[in-house]
């Protein structure tokens, strides 16, 4: 996720007066939110939220944004590193997602703790968005090192499923952050209100949601399909977000 550099954080940092309580942090992180358009449904009803509770926790434990960006590491990647060495199971699905789910929250509260604390810097963004990407390749490079030791695949077609999946992932990180660096800044102004319809479309691309597949490892065969489905899903919002930033980058004034 991005951090925030500027803007409302100063003003919260100020309210909470330093080194607040949980509840007063907590309080500040629900005055200071960034917009919900843009975001799916998980996101804004659950991984913000939970990010949130996380933000404030850490503030009271005077850590620092980079500290929890390396407990979101240190969580995503427990759970990758389970997914290529562990026999799948039940058990193993439960605990690969809540060590992701957890990295995922955490990924948010280091945003959300910066701004309590007055602003982000580039390093720590640049921290944050190689963390995210080190873990878009990881991940899928564990199941693919899955597939390989423990699957019994009707097919070895199915070894190409994760590759496939890896560039997509990363196609769309790099090009949506690198969009969202090169589009023309706007001037600020009142937030539109956010689209239920794109929020619910946005689902099957959100990390959080691909984080639930992991519940099937119990059942290969449909740990599979939910993860090729995904993939699809993911294959087509490449193509229709590569289509809009394009034209978008194309249509804005140059210098």
């Amino acid at each position: 996720m991005t951090r925030s550099t500027g803007g409302d954080g100063t003003r919260v940092a100020a309210r909470t007066g330093g080194p607040a309580g949980f509840t007063a942090a907590l309080g500040a992180l629900r005055a200071a939110q960034k917009p919900p358009r843009g975001v799916s449904l998980y996101s804004r009803y659950v991984n913000r939220p939970l990010g949130r509770v996380l933000a404030a926790a850490a503030h009271r434990a005077r850590l620092v944004p980079d500290q929890v960006t390396l407990l979101s590491a240190a969580s995503s990647f427990a759970g990758v590193a389970a997914v290529a060495l562990v026999r799948p199971s039940w058990g193993l699905g439960v605990a690969v997602w809540a060590a992701l789910a957890l990295g995922f929250a955490l990924d948010s509260a280091d945003g959300q703790l910066a701004r309590l604390r007055g602003g982000g810097s580039p390093a720590g963004e640049w921290l944050d968005h190689v963390v995210d990407c080190a873990k878009i390749v990881a991940l899928h490079s564990a199941v693919l090192i899955s597939f390989h030791r423990f699957g019994d695949l009707p097919s070895e077609a199915w070894l190409l499923l994760p590759l496939a999946f890896q560039l997509v992932a990363v196609l769309l990180f790099f090009a949506g952050l690198l969009t969202d660096k090169l589009r023309p800044r706007r001037a600020p102004g009142p937030a539109g209100a956010p689209s239920t319809w794109r929020a619910v479309a946005l689902l099957p691309v959100d990390h959080g949601v691909f984080c639930l597949v992991f519940l099937l490892l119990g059942a290969p065969g449909l740990f599979r399909i939910g993860y090729a489905v995904l993939f699809a899903a993911s294959a087509l919002f490449l193509v229709a977000f590569g289509v809009r930033w394009f034209r978008e980058l194309s249509a804005a004034p140059r210098g």
